[in-house]
């Protein structure tokens, strides 16, 4: 009768429908994940793919055209690889590009100068173009745009020593100033000297009034700066010809040989021939006096054979042991047994 007096208990009641409601609710939500996970389709993994030499080769200039305005910025930059690898190896597209930077057309000129710049920027790329533009057209191109890029903007006189006004330059001007550079470590200076580069850019750089001045901030310029002038300009230092056209220009002054002195070239060679005794002795300090010894130098003339030469040298091996307990004597040195 207890028993079912508290089943009818309607907290018992209660507590039942509640601990039912939860585990329906539960087991819902157990069945429910298990039917999502069960049907769910996972994303296909991106696979790696290659664009082989043949397939590089097979892309006609229309495509590549699309393909350099897509959304994605991927596929751009690897087609701007592929048109500056194809203008690398191509001599009519260096050839109009060297046009193209000769223009007095600003626009069409920096244009130019943005598409052989991007191809240096890739090592890969680098050598084939350095190679391509290693011509004396190629040299006096880059000197005819750097020679118009000085109408562009105006400079100030280069007197501050502690001011670097290099990354203020105009971009088109950096930009000639990088295929001097990159041109100079692949190929030397020389063919710029040859292209006239001091005299028709470095020579008309704001420099100073007078010949002083401009020597003056020339060195200068060299010593407290680090960028690419002072670079090209430490190259056209180091070649004869480059120092040269640096005097030409009046940016250096010509430096005299010293004589040469012909007392340096006799070689005489000292022959020591040593007694019974020898005997030092240190008497204060710097004051070196010889006892009985018997030292004779011989000038003797160097016209010994190789063999005879070889023994001599044999033959005066020795070692010299002291302990610094005694004077040196002749008992310290040890020759060599022949």
């Amino acid at each position: 009768m207890g028993l079912f007096s508290f089943a009818r208990d309607e907290r018992f009641v209660a507590l039942g429908f509640a601990v039912a409601t939860a585990g329906c609710i539960a087991a819902m939500r157990v069945i429910l994940l298990h039917s999502r996970d069960s049907v769910e389709i996972p994303p296909p993994q991106p696979k790696t793919q290659y664009i082989t030499q043949d397939t590089e080769d097979s892309l006609k200039p229309s495509t590549l055209n699309t393909l350099l305005h897509h959304y994605n910025f991927a596929i751009r930059d690897t087609t701007l690889r592929i048109v500056a690898g194809r203008a690398a190896n191509d001599e009519s597209a260096i050839n109009d590009l060297l046009w193209g930077i000769t223009r007095p057309d600003y626009d069409e000129r920096v244009e130019s100068l943005r598409a052989l710049t991007f191809a240096l920027e890739d090592n890969s790329y680098r050598p084939c173009l350095a190679k391509a533009l290693n011509t004396p057209k190629g040299y006096s191109a880059i000197v005819r745009s750097l020679e118009l890029c000085l109408d562009d903007v105006e400079h100030e006189i280069l007197d501050d020593p502690l001011y670097d006004e290099y990354y203020l330059r105009d971009i088109g001007e950096q930009r000639c100033l990088l295929l001097v550079s990159v041109l100079i470590h692949h190929n030397g200076v020389d063919k710029f000297v040859e292209a006239r580069f001091v005299e028709k850019w470095l020579a008309k750089q704001p420099w100073g009034e007078t010949d002083e001045a401009r020597r003056k901030n020339f060195i200068l310029y060299m010593d407290r700066k680090k960028n690419r002038i002072s670079d090209i300009c430490m190259h056209l230092k180091s070649s004869k010809a480059g120092r040269k056209a640096l005097v030409r220009a009046k940016l250096a002054t010509k430096l005299k040989k010293p004589r040469r002195d012909r007392s340096s070239n006799i070689k005489v060679v000292l022959e020591i021939s040593m007694g019974n005794e020898l005997e030092i002795n240190i008497e204060g300090e710097g004051d070196d006096t010889f006892g009985t010894s018997q030292v004779e130098l011989v000038p003797r003339v160097n016209d010994q054979s190789v063999e005879e030469q070889r023994l001599r040298r044999r033959h005066r091996e020795a070692m010299v042991l002291n302990d610094g307990t005694h004077t040196l004597g002749r008992g310290d040195i040890i020759e060599r047994e022949h």
